[in-house]
Parts: structure tokens; sequence; C-alpha cells
């Protein structure tokens, strides 16, 4: 049974193990792409239930059988996916089929990556989030994808501009081209942050661009009861950051939801104190 979460996506396999899937990608039977919950697993107490972080302190049994049922809620094998090495950097690199498994059953011979792109079927590109935006890229014309992990680092070092230079680098895509999703992460009335990541984004955009100037969705937002703190909103930070680097308006769908609001169907970072399982965002060309 599938049950609708607003016009931007579906839960899919509710009664199983579900996922998130993204109505902008639905015209395209070509690729399959989805974003794990928290439902469905086997891990148990902070973990509960669909963990897919080893080395967080997890039994690795248990993280083994989550991926194998989110992956064939998915329609794909655990053994195709390929796993960042996230590490809150603008690192993007070309994987294919012979990445297949790194990170899950073989060791990664890569390092420092937060984003992949691929143009090769069968080669499940796999970000991690439990906050930090997964944002998801399917170049139409060339039959090319990608997936990058963009906290608040890497939303300020313009990740998702880089994975669409990139791509017309490795694939000759063009932005026009693109359909991109942004996908669960924590919103903008919860991220609440300081000086250091104003600052940051305030020299990445500029700071005319990040005041509450009128804006309907501004990158910072002052709280009104806390002295040097802001809302920030890493969902217009990309957005803008696509924008910028020629993706049609359009063509970006921000999926709206946010993990931190809806912590009984997503892990969120912010919400735990860190004490929580991760998620996943996963593309392949079929």
């Amino acid at each position: 049974m599938d049950r609708e979460i607003n016009s931007y996506a579906i839960l899919k396999n509710v009664d199983t193990t579900p996922f998130v899937a993204f109505r902008a990608f639905a015209d395209y039977p070509e690729i399959v792409c989805g974003f794990s919950t928290r439902l469905g697993g086997v891990s148990t107490g902070e973990f509960a239930s669909m963990n897919l972080g080893f080395g967080r302190g997890d039994d690795d049994g248990r993280v083994m059988e989550n991926y194998r049922r989110i992956a064939g809620s998915m329609g794909i094998l655990p053994g195709q996916l390929i796993f960042t090495d996230q590490v809150h950097e603008t690192k993007i690199r070309r994987a294919g089929r012979g990445d297949c498994g790194k990170g899950i059953f073989y060791k990664r011979d890569y390092s420092s990556v937060d984003g992949h792109a691929t143009n090769e079927p069968g080669a499940a590109l796999l970000v991690f989030g439990a906050d930090c935006v997964p944002i998801f890229f399917y170049d139409r014309t060339k039959r090319a994808i990608g997936a990058v992990h963009a906290g608040w680092r890497g939303t300020a070092g313009k990740i998702a501009g880089g994975m669409v230079d990139f791509m017309k680098q490795e694939f000759g895509s063009l932005a026009d081209d693109l359909i991109v999703v942004v996908g669960p992460s924590i919103g903008p009335e919860c991220y609440e942050v300081g000086q250091e990541v104003a600052s940051a984004f305030k020299e990445a955009f500029g700071e005319k661009i990040c005041e509450e100037d009128g804006l309907e969705n501004p990158i910072l937002k002052k709280c009104p009861d806390k002295e040097g703190k802001y809302y920030a909103n890493l969902w217009a930070a990309n957005r803008l950051a696509l924008l910028q680097a020629g993706v049609l308006e359009e063509h970006i769908m921000i999926s709206g939801i946010c993990t931190m609001c809806n912590k009984d169907l997503f892990f969120s970072h912010r919400a735990t104190g860190g004490k929580r399982g991760s998620m996943a965002g996963i593309i392949m060309l079929r």
C-alpha cells in the first residue's frame, strides 16, 4: 500500500518496508529513486528500526538485514549499492558498476566523497542522511544520475552546483536537462544555527540574499528571542545554488519534508542529540 505524504512525495510500501518516492521522477521509469525511513527494519533501541549506518553501535547483522529489506522494497540488490564516504565536504566522484558493493561488502578505495554520479545502469548511488540534505539528479538526455549529501558545510560550499558542473564535464550534461529533487531533511523552522553557519552562508551567497529582506523563503532568518541565532533554510540555499548553476526553476523539486518535525517517521540528529540510526537516499538507472 502507498500513502501520499504531500503533493511532491509518496510513501511507498507502507505495510512492509516504507521508502519515500518523488513525483518529479514518476515519468521516468528508467530510474529508481527513494529515501528510506526509520520504519520496517530489525534494529532496536535508539536505532529502531531501519538503521542503515554501520559503525554507529548497532549490530552489523541487523544493519545488513535492513539493507536487504530496503533494497528489496525498492527493487534493487544490496550488492548494487555504492556508498559515499561522507565528511561534509564537496568532493564528487564518478562511479560505475565496478564500484558496486563498495562500503557494504567491500572496502572503499576512495575517501572524502560526499557525492557521486554515473551513467552506468545497475550502479545504485547511495548517500546517507539524518537531517542533512540528500539531493538527486537526473539528466533525461544523457541518461546520467547523481546524488549528493549536503550538510551546512556542503550547502555553503555549493556541492549542489558542483554536481551540475561535474555532470557537464563527465557526461556532457546541460543544466536545462537536469531534473533535481531535494529530499527529506531538516526544515527551515527547525534548523537553528549560530554565527559560524550564518557567516558561511553570507559569504557563499551574499549578505543581501541571506538577510530577512522580504524574501518568501530567506536563507537566514533571525531567531526573535535569541541574540546571534538564526534559522537556516538549507532547502532555499541549495535551490539557489542550483539556480546559479543553470538548473531551471521548474526542474527543481523541494520535497518539503522535515526530518525533525517527523521524527516518528525519520531519524533526526538534532531531535535525538545524535542518538539515532542513519537513513539513506538511493538512485539508480535500471
